[in-house]
């Protein structure tokens, strides 16, 4: 039986299903998401012939609170996921796709090693990066102040989030930026305040720089040319420092590149998962 470093095993988070086939894309949100912001992954990949999963993290949508705000209990709980989605295919092959907290998410649960990433066989990583930054703790209690100050003033998420969200979605056509927009403020405006201070809690303790060189499966990097949260160059970096690596850069994307861009990113991703 394995174990995992929380004292309880999580349950498995809620998560949405559909395709059928011998590998399986997890995709995993960022802090604002849920298991429906990848309308154009699940029709591309599904019709491609893959299994396409995308979880509730932890205090999203479906699934309960996270035992405690810290990265490891959220990787406890994507491993809850594996386990379960194990348990449902004979010879299980997985690639893990993390957008900027997802992909935090994943490479926690990386760092681990076997067992816990046994039939993990490639990861896109996307928006995101290897470390929340300066090792401080003013700095940290900084930057949980500064965006929980809304809510404590008495705002609502969604009206954060109307706030929030023009700027991660770089240059789209009209058509795209409206339906990417109003996906996005619906998916940050469903969120609690509780599960987004969660959120934000594991999210500044979360340091994996030197694991990156550990990495024993592909790694696909995506980024977006516009794209403040993880800046193309941050993830460049991240890119020179994993053994067996492919970077590239939307042009155009911004933060949340899958939405506004899904034909461009998608393309990446097929051509990656016919490497593997």
């Amino acid at each position: 039986m394995m174990t995992s470093p929380s004292m309880a095993a999580p349950a498995c988070p809620a998560y949405r299903e559909s395709g059928d086939g011998p590998l399986t894309l997890v995709l995993l949100h960022g802090i604002g998401g849920n298991r429906h912001v990848w309308p154009a992954q699940f029709d591309t990949f599904v019709a491609a012939g893959y299994r396409v999963v995308a979880w509730d993290m932890p205090g999203y949508g479906d699934s309960a609170m996270p035992t405690e705000p810290t990265m490891a209990a959220l990787a406890d709980s994507l491993l809850a996921l594996l386990d379960t989605l194990r348990s449902t295919s004979e010879a299980p092959r997985f690639v893990l796709v993390g957008h900027s907290m997802g992909g935090m998410v994943v490479q926690e649960l990386m760092a681990r090693g076997a067992p816990s990433t046994r039939d993990v066989v490639g990861l896109v990583l996307c928006g995101t990066s290897p470390a929340f930054g300066k090792p401080d703790g003013d700095f940290q209690r900084e930057f949980v102040r500064q965006r929980t100050a809304p809510l404590d003033a008495g705002k609502t998420l969604r009206e954060m989030a109307e706030a929030i969200v023009p700027g991660m979605l770089g240059e789209p056509d009209d058509v795209t930026r409206a339906s990417a927009h109003a996906l996005a403020v619906d998916a940050m405006g469903a969120l609690t305040p509780p599960a987004y201070r969660a959120a934000l809690q594991a999210l500044v303790g979360f340091e994996q720089r030197a694991a990156l060189a550990r990495l024993n499966v592909p790694v696909l990097l995506v980024a977006g040319e516009h794209d403040n949260n993880a800046p193309p160059k941050v993830m460049a970096r991240m890119a020179e420092s994993i053994p067996d690596a492919r970077y590239v850069c939307l042009p155009g994307a911004g933060h949340l590149m899958n939405l506004t861009h899904p034909a461009a990113f998608d393309a990446e991703v097929r051509t990656f998962l016919a490497t593997l």
